[in-house]
């Protein structure tokens, strides 16, 4: 398994942007968005609207992926 960041596509209120986010955080990214049934790209855009303007957007989803794992470990098990 690689721990090199890769790069993928996401479309951003209609404009194609380019991410590169490192395989555990893409993965978990896409687990957040199925779990909330939001699309990836839709999710991609609230994360990016929130954002200030000196976070770059692949850092603003690490953020996100850390803060809501953080929050699931807080909430403890069901």
């Amino acid at each position: 398994m690689t721990l090199r960041p890769v790069k993928h596509s996401l479309t951003l209120r209609g404009h194609r942007t380019s991410v590169t986010l490192e395989p555990e955080f893409w993965r978990a990214f896409r687990a957040i968005a199925a779990q909330s049934g939001t699309p990836i790209n839709a999710l991609a855009a609230e994360i990016d609207a929130a954002r200030g303007p000196d976070l770059g957007l692949a850092s603003a989803i690490r953020l996100h992926v850390l803060r809501h794992y953080r929050a699931a470990a807080e909430k403890g098990p069901d």
